[in-house]
């Protein structure tokens, strides 16, 4: 029987502006609050700290991507280098967490743009529309991530540059305010801030769309992934400069506050649209990462085979979308996911826990970096994810066993019959 694959129709800019839409979506508007009440201005540390243990997992997705350019990302690269079961973990980890992540970008797009109680109809709506954009082809998808991440760094541009017209607060970096989260604190933001560079893990996911894989991934993960902790960084500046620690954490809104306080009465508008275009420039690279990892499971049998099917005419895992899109559409329907990051952390924490394994196992012909940095990646993995908020870290662990019982209980059926 023929193996069920994708086209390679993406080249390097496609690539880049795919991983830059996940990258710089919603988060960038809205972390910074969690982030400060958690470290206040030490959450500056701690985006250092994400962007280590990112840039080290980087690494790791792009030299696997190299090697292995198929669709699943580390679902793909854990069965190949490690095992069938480590791949599972990897892939049933990022499927779950980020379909809740999904829905909470829905929610968050809605809540900008929704006349009050029309939030949950905008986002099922949003759901709708981009998952149509995702069914008629992949390069439709990459032209709509190019426009999108244009209008999100324009309004970035415009709220940095309202801050800067704004006055300074009071203290907002000296020793005691980079120090008040503590150790802890520090480490928690780290671990809610890591989501924001997760982003390139669309590229890999997608690598059996893109021509010349084992050049462009690589490259285009690492481009993607500076241009977006550049934008973190001078974002993170200009809220915390703005509003101060407390002042930020206390926000709905940081960006778009700090962007007011400048007196600039249009600014506030701009970064709202911005915000909005950003939350759906995250949605529609999620649909089309976790529908491809749903796929590339279910051409392995775990997930149901159905699932692997591709369009004849689109050449796109069509029953994979429609899954997924159903999925998040029940949850934007009866659950408020908006603070949802702390548990989709600990999904991606745990997905590129197996990509830096993987790739410390593959050999010197493979490599690509040194091996010092998978380690790396791999502590770094697992510190921030244990020192995320409990409730995440509870709700993290029930959702992997629960992966583990359904794909154990399906071997032990297969090999009964």
């Amino acid at each position: 029987m023929t193996t069920p694959s994708l086209q390679r129709r993406l080249g390097l800019g496609d690539a880049v502006f795919v991983g830059l839409g996940a990258m710089i979506g919603a988060g960038v508007f809205a972390v910074w609050a969690p982030a400060a009440d958690a470290a206040g201005t030490g959450l500056l540390v701690g985006l250092a700290i994400a962007a280590v243990v990112a840039f080290s997992n980087a690494t790791s997705s792009a030299q696997l991507a190299a090697a292995h350019p198929t669709s699943g990302g580390t679902y793909a690269y854990g069965r190949a280098e490690l095992g069938p079961w480590w791949g599972f973990v990897a892939g049933w980890g990022f499927v779950i967490g980020k379909t809740a992540s999904c829905a909470a970008m829905a929610l968050t797009f809605a809540a900008y743009t929704a006349p009050p109680g029309w939030e949950r109809p905008i986002a099922l709506g949003a759901v709708v529309a981009l998952t149509a954009v995702n069914w008629f082809g992949i390069t439709r998808t990459a032209r709509l991530a190019r426009l999108i991440v244009v209008i999100v760094l324009l309004a970035l541009a415009v709220a940095v540059a309202a801050t800067a017209a704004a006055p300074r607060a009071d203290g907002w970096f000296d020793a005691a305010t980079v120090a008040a989260g503590g150790g802890y604190g520090i480490l928690q933001s780290a671990g809610l801030l890591f989501f924001a560079f997760a982003g390139y893990a669309r590229i890999a996911t997608m690598g059996e769309e893109v021509r010349d894989p084992q050049r462009v991934i690589p490259r285009a993960i690492v481009l993607a992934f500076v241009v977006a902790l550049v934008v973190y960084a001078i974002v993170a500046v200009a809220v915390l400069s703005t509003l101060g620690p407390a002042g930020t954490a206390a926000s709905t809104e940081p960006v778009a506050d700090a962007a007011a306080a400048s007196g600039w009465t249009w600014a506030q508008p701009v970064v709202r649209v911005g915000a909005a275009a950003a939350s759906l420039g995250a949605l529609l690279a999620l649909i089309a990462g976790v529908s491809r990892t749903t796929f590339a499971m279910a051409r392995e049998r775990d997930l149901p085979v159905v699932l692997s099917t591709v369009h004849p005419r689109w050449h796109v895992p069509h029953r994979a979308e429609l899954v997924v899109a159903t999925a998040i559409l029940l949850l934007v329907a009866i659950v408020d996911l908006r603070g949802a990051i702390g548990f989709s952390s600990f999904g991606v924490l745990l997905y590129y826990l197996v990509a830096n394994v993987a790739a410390f196992r593959q050999g010197r012909p493979a490599r690509r970096y040194p091996r010092a940095l998978p380690v790396v990646g791999a502590i770094g993995c697992l510190v921030l994810a244990v020192t995320l908020p409990w409730p995440s870290v509870v709700a993290g662990v029930g959702v992997v066993a629960v992966g583990v019982v359904y794909r154990a209980l399906r071997l032990r059926l297969t090999r009964a019959a």
